[in-house]
């Protein structure tokens, strides 16, 4: 995981930042129910303005379904009892794969690249830091390994987890984004890369991720709302008995 805006710190804040990463990283496992994998932790390193360490993958179904929302949490409670300084917000990639005690492995180097992600770090460049604290970013793999398993831990629904395609220097992988609570239908499509993708059976294109849905037809009496881009139209479209707006 990494802080965003670590540089822009003093080194008082830089120190501050790196003491608090552990700790809330702990409150936050422990409630996964995973305290115990995480004392038993292999090659954990602190990155500066992240930290970085293994642990078995048992684990994953917590890290993909409680973990996230429990560092939101342990993020927001931090926020509220220090006020006076700058929210912190982190970017968090989980990856899995077979790696030494060294840690040491292209599984690694993949790890840090879904990390580097423009998209991920768009993302949370855009959100409120008083409101939104934690983006998490899983490989494809691991998302198959917990979905489809079945596994998943917690309430979290897959339809949570936004699928794109992450492109890192030579890296290009699919993966999947993840922000605590939110809605993606609600997001602008345009901070993702169309994938060009079509439906086997039907043929038919299927919307790339983030992409808003065709627009219904909105009945007498009903008010509908559209919005396309960053920079697009906004338009409001109100029907009453009397005839249309």
């Amino acid at each position: 995981m990494d802080a965003r805006n670590f540089s822009a710190l003093d080194s008082k804040g830089m120190q501050q930042v790196n003491a608090d990463i552990p700790p809330l990283l702990a409150q936050a496992l422990s409630a996964s129910n995973v305290s115990a994998h995480w004392e038993r932790r292999m090659f954990g390193q602190h990155t500066g303005d992240g930290y970085v360490a293994g642990m078995d993958p048992e684990v994953l179904p917590a890290l993909v379904g409680c973990f996230p929302d429990a560092l939101r949490e342990a993020l927001a409670s931090r926020r509220a009892e220090t006020p006076a300084r700058t929210p912190l917000q982190l970017r968090v990639s989980i990856h899995v794969g077979p790696l030494p005690t060294s840690g040491l492995g292209v599984p690694m180097v993949h790890t840090h690249r879904l990390l580097d992600d423009d998209t991920l770090r768009s993302v949370l460049n855009r959100a409120n830091p008083e409101i939104t604290n934690t983006v998490v970013i899983i490989s494809q793999r691991v998302y198959e390994d917990v979905f489809e398993s079945g596994c998943v831990n917690g309430d979290v629904l897959p339809d949570q987890f936004m699928r794109y395609l992450v492109k890192v220097k030579k890296f290009q992988q699919l993966a999947y984004i993840h922000v605590p609570g939110f809605d993606w239908r609600l997001a602008d499509p345009e901070i993702f890369e169309p994938l060009e993708t079509t439906d086997a059976a039907s043929e038919q294109p299927v919307p790339a991720p983030g992409a808003a849905p065709q627009a219904v037809p909105s009945a007498p009496g009903q008010v509908s709302f559209s919005h396309s881009g960053e920079r697009g139209v906004q338009a409001y479209n109100l029907f009453g008995a009397g005839g249309g707006q």
